[in-house]
């Protein structure tokens, strides 16, 4: 270890001693004596303000939208890529709950982006019972005519203890299709599994934990980064190596949505080179539009027996009988849309089984 960084695990350790604020009234006292400690270490404070934009921690880039989302230290920017050779900056943000942008995460559609903060390095526990829930969190942007609007704020629910380090890392999208679905790592908090299709209520589905590394004291480990990859789910713990990992089904992702998602393969993946997910035609995918319009309340119970009717007599059959079945249904299907709670999803369904019906 350097000088820079026995300073900055020593502030580091000094911080995570102190009493937690549980009121506004309590920050302001906290923010000094944080800012009191970084002078004594010589560190920099997660309270300092920036005042120049020098350079980012990490930039995503999603070809396929045009956009790319940098976690800039202090800020996070969306930049327009689409003339590669000349990226231009469209918007950015501030937060004053954030002290570290590491990372984004676009939705699917990029109609949404996902930063995180990588509160103190990634060295202290942010995720105890009293610490706020906007510290070491991700927070969730609308991108809308060319700003990103704030919706809300996700961090693990599970209260971890104090000799764990514990603050959002990182994840990627899991291709459950109609769904903004993620994987992340929270260091020693472990692996979280939560949905962002509603930006204003992100909640987790899944989770994976192996508890401290030490229960006696504070010792740098946990999930560095957590991957969706080909359909499982890669983790790299730092202390105790390579998890690999499945999802199950539940009442929040139904077998149907995980086999879909499995459609899904690539030869590579890098994180921050985001690919756009794109379902081939299949019985699943078609049925998880099924599934997700029954769990949502999108058609009544007997469209949903109707359509489960037609798919399953059609998987049944073959070559121009299946496309003929598949034909009728998606324009039954499409009689659904005007009276249904969740059109966009009564559409999308209705086009699956078309594009079921021509495929080879």
């Amino acid at each position: 270890m350097t000088r820079a960084d026995t300073a900055r695990f020593n502030f580091q350790q000094a911080v995570a001693a102190l009493s937690r604020p549980t009121t506004s009234a309590d920050s302001v006292p906290y923010r000094k004596t944080v800012d009191s400690l970084a002078k004594f270490y010589g560190v920099a404070s997660p309270f300092t303000p920036v005042t120049g934009l020098t350079q980012c921690h990490d930039i995503t880039v999603y070809p396929d939208i045009g956009y790319a989302g940098g976690a800039c230290a202090g800020m996070g920017l969306l930049l327009d890529i689409r003339d590669v050779a000349n990226p231009k900056r469209i918007t950015q943000v501030a937060d004053s709950n954030f002290s570290f942008w590491h990372s984004a995460t676009f939705s699917n559609n990029g109609d949404m982006v996902l930063f995180s903060d990588e509160w103190g390095g990634g060295g202290a526990a942010y995720c105890r019972k009293d610490d706020p829930k906007e510290w070491g969190a991700d927070a969730i942007f609308t991108i809308e005519k060319g700003k990103m609007v704030f919706q809300s704020y996700y961090k693990l629910p599970a209260a971890q203890t104090a000799n764990e380090n514990c603050v959002a890392h990182n994840g990627n999208l899991i291709p459950i299709p109609g769904r903004t679905i993620m994987v992340q790592g929270f260091y020693q908090g472990g692996i979280t599994v939560f949905e962002w299709t509603d930006p204003k209520r992100p909640y987790e589905l899944a989770f994976f934990d192996r508890g401290p590394n030490d229960s006696t004291r504070l010792q740098g480990g946990g999930v560095w980064s957590v991957y969706w990859y080909n359909g499982h789910i890669i983790s790299s713990e730092m202390q105790r190596g390579l998890d690999i990992l499945e999802l199950t089904p539940s009442a929040a992702i139904s077998q149907n949505e995980l086999d879909a998602a499995k459609t899904v393969r690539f030869e590579f993946m890098n994180a921050q080179d985001q690919p756009k997910y794109i379902w081939p035609a299949s019985f699943s995918l078609s049925k998880s539009y099924v599934d997700q319009l029954e769990r949502w309340n999108g058609l009544t119970a007997a469209q949903i027996t109707a359509v489960r009717s037609g798919i399953t007599d059609a998987e049944g059959k073959s070559g121009a009988a299946r496309r003929a079945a598949l034909t009728s249904l998606a324009t039954k299907v499409r009689g659904y849309v005007a009276a249904s709670s969740d059109k966009p999803r009564v559409q999308w369904l209705a086009q699956s089984l078309t594009d079921l019906s021509n495929a080879k």
